[in-house]
């Protein structure tokens, strides 16, 4: 088994891509060990000293470190445990509705026809490029014109996070959607 790395605008963050599907839908992403109890993969992942989080995707792992360690120091214990994984057979996630379902939190009333739109947009213009720096952006909320996304993976805590919520997305959004006035960042 060959594992790519890809680094990712976030230099805390590599992006590795094991040549198989991760998970067959949806994202998950792991801040914590604790959080990660579902996850047979991101246990692994884990289990070595300096990841601080862990974001799957359909055909990607991406790992987040703490600033005081070194990816030359991880990186080969990190890519042993991604083949280990692998070779198990074991899921990457266990349990019921185990990715979520586009991610997106649900939205009912007045607006429903914009967020229906924002979430289009999302899925069809954002999240397939996103996912190409190995992290997700999920719809959270819409009130009063403004727009609020979930940042994960490589794209939470990236020091290019800001500059692409409001030059990429808001404009993105605001060029097709009128009532939208301002995106923001939310945590989880």
């Amino acid at each position: 088994m060959f594992i790519q790395t890809e680094s990712t605008p976030n230099p805390a963050t590599l992006k590795f891509l094991p040549g198989q599907t991760v998970l067959d839908s949806g994202t998950a992403d792991f801040t914590d060990a604790e959080s990660a109890a579902r996850s047979p993969l991101a246990q692994r992942i884990f289990a070595i000293e300096g990841v601080t989080g862990v974001f799957l995707g359909s055909d990607f792992v991406t790992v987040t470190k703490a600033d005081q360690v070194h990816w030359e120091h991880i990186k080969p214990a990190i890519l042993g445990a991604v083949m280990e994984h692998f070779q198990s057979g074991q899921p990457a996630l266990i349990g019921e509705g185990a990715a979520g379902e586009g991610g997106h939190a649900d939205h009912d009333g007045p607006d429903s026809e914009i967020v229906r739109q924002i979430k289009e947009l999302l899925d069809t213009r954002v999240r397939p490029a996103v996912a190409q720096d190995g992290g997700d952006i999920t719809f959270h909320g819409f009130d009063r014109g403004i727009v609020y996304l979930h940042m994960q993976g490589a794209c939470a805590g990236c020091p290019s996070s800001t500059l692409t919520l409001k030059m990429g997305i808001e404009n993105l959004l605001r060029h097709y959607i009128p009532e939208v006035v301002e995106v923001r960042p939310v945590a989880a």
